[in-house]
């Protein structure tokens, strides 16, 4: 009998849903032993054994172990087990939609406050392991670059609204932004000084709102 050429695969939905279960172990597996033990120390074969899962299986899953680590910083930053690109963000399109750059820049700092919640440790062993291994360098590299990228389009919507400041160039304006959403000042004031992350987020909203937008810098509110 010919095949049907315009026949679709099948795919089963509980073979899906295993996989994906699959896949999160895997993922939890290595984001405890990465922060737990260090990037160095941790083995795929012990990523494999905390997952109960064969050594290939990691492999098939997700990868490497330069993989493994890129997909939990990954699922950090997204909050699911897969990378989300920014635009696709929920809080990113929260911010697009809101009328005035006092409440992009809110909405934003208090998403930055929850997301360093799970990112922060990841993103401080990442940069750990950096110093002495050039894959985790490189993703170093490209993570940092792209969260520059992105602020650079944030401060871009925020001009859009007319309320910025017209003494800063919009380059220093995002450099600012970035320097204060990376996991080095969050693990300072939350780790260090035991803040909350309801007031992270609020200092953090009321910093840029003072340091970016026009007007008396007074005349704000946390």
């Amino acid at each position: 009998m010919p095949r049907d050429v315009n026949a679709r695969p099948y795919r089963s939905p509980k073979r899906a849903e295993q996989a994906a279960a699959t896949r999160s172990a895997v993922l939890r597996s290595a984001r405890d032993l990465f922060l737990s033990e260090g990037y160095a120390a941790t083995t795929v074969g012990a990523v494999a054994a905390r997952a109960q899962v064969a050594v290939d299986t990691v492999y098939a899953t997700v990868g490497r172990k330069p993989e493994l680590l890129r997909e939990v910083v990954e699922a950090s930053l997204s909050g699911t087990d897969h990378a989300v690109p920014a635009q696709q963000r929920e809080y990113v399109r929260r911010v697009r939609e809101a009328p005035t750059a006092r409440e992009k820049v809110a909405i934003y700092a208090h998403a930055v406050a929850q997301i360093q919640d799970r990112l922060g440790p990841v993103y401080l062993a990442l940069r750990e392991a950096a110093v002495t291994d050039a894959d985790c360098r490189a993703l170093w590299q490209t993570i940092s670059s792209r969260r520059a990228a992105n602020m650079r389009d944030f401060v871009a919507d925020l001009r859009e609204t007319g309320e910025l400041r017209t003494d800063l160039a919009d380059d220093e304006m995002a450099d600012l932004v970035w320097s204060m959403n990376g996991p080095e000042y969050w693990a300072l004031l939350v780790h260090e000084r035991g803040w909350s992350a309801e007031r992270f987020g609020d200092r953090l909203a009321d910093t840029w709102t003072r340091a970016l937008l026009a007007g008396d810098p007074r005349d704000v509110t946390a």
